[in-house]
């Protein structure tokens, strides 16, 4: 299903782990990053539309004390080195338990990331690989786009309004609409 035709989308956030490189549960090693296929191409072609790009991404390995901060901060730049370079990173150093207002699915980093960016909340699509995601961006008023892989659950898909079957198609959906709002302006 198309994103909302009524919508102007001014920047794309990704989720880290399993949308833009392979999951390795609880990574903070720098040398342990591997881009998913095409992940540098997809964020390319959003950058080359002349969005904003963003990673929103919850780091549960910080609050469970088997990581640092500075640990997924060096992770995160290893990303952004065969990936990005993306205009802002937010991160949740937060545990599932912890109650705060920035761990997916809350919608504390979509909204950082949009006032971070400069940009309406409204104007944004969360591309992601769990429900939390996609929840996250209805939270915060933006829209998501689930890019299901092994481990996203059955009712994450039915439940999702937009679903793509690889990072590029998400993408690809994206453009489409931003295509269309030039054309009809």
């Amino acid at each position: 299903m198309p994103l909302a035709p009524d919508r102007p989308v001014v920047g794309v956030l990704f989720d880290r782990d399993d949308t833009l490189v392979v999951d390795v549960p609880y990574n903070a090693d720098p040398r342990l990053v591997v881009p998913v296929p095409g992940a540098r191409r997809a964020v390319e072609r959003v950058r080359a539309a002349g969005l904003a790009t963003g990673v929103v991404t919850n780091q549960s390995v910080i609050a469970k004390g088997m990581a640092t901060r500075e640990q997924v901060d060096a992770t995160d730049a290893r990303v952004d080195e065969l990936v990005g370079p993306f205009d802002v990173w937010c991160v949740c150093p937060h545990d599932a338990g912890d109650g705060c207002a920035c761990r997916k699915p809350q919608p504390g980093m979509v909204l950082d990331a949009a006032e971070r960016l400069g940009v309406p909340a409204a104007g944004l699509v969360v591309i992601g690989d769990i429900g939390a995601d996609v929840r996250a961006a209805e939270a915060a008023g933006a829209q998501g786009i689930l890019v299901p892989t092994a481990r996203t659950r059955q009712e994450e898909v039915d439940a999702a309004t937009t679903v793509a079957g690889t990072l590029d198609e998400a993408v690809g959906l994206v453009l489409e609409r931003v295509d269309s709002s030039v054309s009809s302006t």
